[in-house]
């Protein structure tokens, strides 16, 4: 059994530290009380692979943007390696998020595309595709993440996911409203991310009502 000359504690298994003052343990290695997890073990391995070639594709972005001053064609005034480097970074939260534990799918989903909508449309301000991405790209993307967020609520037995279907429905019907409001005309794409919208809240109500109640009533302790 390992122990620790300064803190006088015995510790199973094979550590090399001491837990407590990290100091270097004596004794001989036992086997470990809990078996390893392969699984966490290659995960972990996976995402360091995919974080260096991240680090990389960084680097040598900035390196080419503004020590070669390598330009893209069309756009010679434009720092591309920065909007890369938004992306890069908008991909890396998204896979951490993705293997953050107590996390549900449908908070996936949600904050997954909430992360690319936003980094779209900086990228399509940069480019000139801004009005193509705000009138038809967005309501789709918001339509297509509530849809997925319904079907997953609806086979939801944990009471995770109500409250990023009614986010999400939120962040459909809210910013259309305020463009029929403010618009002359209102483009069909947010029409229809609306009507998708206000039937997906009533199918909500209709077969997850008291799952709904339950849910918000334990997320903000009411």
């Amino acid at each position: 059994m390992k122990r620790c000359p300064y803190c006088k504690i015995e510790i199973k298994g094979d550590l090399y530290k001491c837990p407590l003052c990290q100091s270097k343990l004596t004794g001989s290695e036992e086997k470990p009380p809990f078996p390893k997890l392969e699984a966490q073990k290659k995960k972990s391995v996976i995402y360091r692979i995919q974080l260096l070639l991240v680090w990389t594709l960084l680097i040598v972005g900035v390196g080419l943007d503004f020590m070669i001053g390598l330009r893209l064609p069309g756009f010679p005034g434009l720092h591309w390696s920065l909007l890369l480097s938004m992306w890069l970074v908008a991909f890396e939260f998204g896979i951490m998020r993705q293997f953050k534990p107590g996390t549900g799918s449908a908070g996936k989903v949600s904050m997954l595309m909430l992360i690319i909508a936003a980094a779209w449309m900086v990228t399509a301000y940069f480019f000139g595709f801004w009005d193509i991405t705000l009138n038809l790209v967005i309501p789709i993307a918001l339509a297509a993440t509530i849809i997925t967020n319904f079907v997953l609520a609806m086979i939801d037995r944990n009471g995770n996911s109500m409250a990023y279907l009614l986010s999400g429905l939120l962040l459909c019907l809210v910013p259309g409203i305020i463009q029929f409001i403010v618009r002359d005309s209102m483009p069909l794409a947010w029409v229809i991310c609306m009507m998708i919208g206000a039937i997906l809240f009533v199918g909500t109500i209709i077969f997850k009502g008291r799952a709904v109640a339950n849910e918000l009533q334990r997320r903000f302790h009411v």
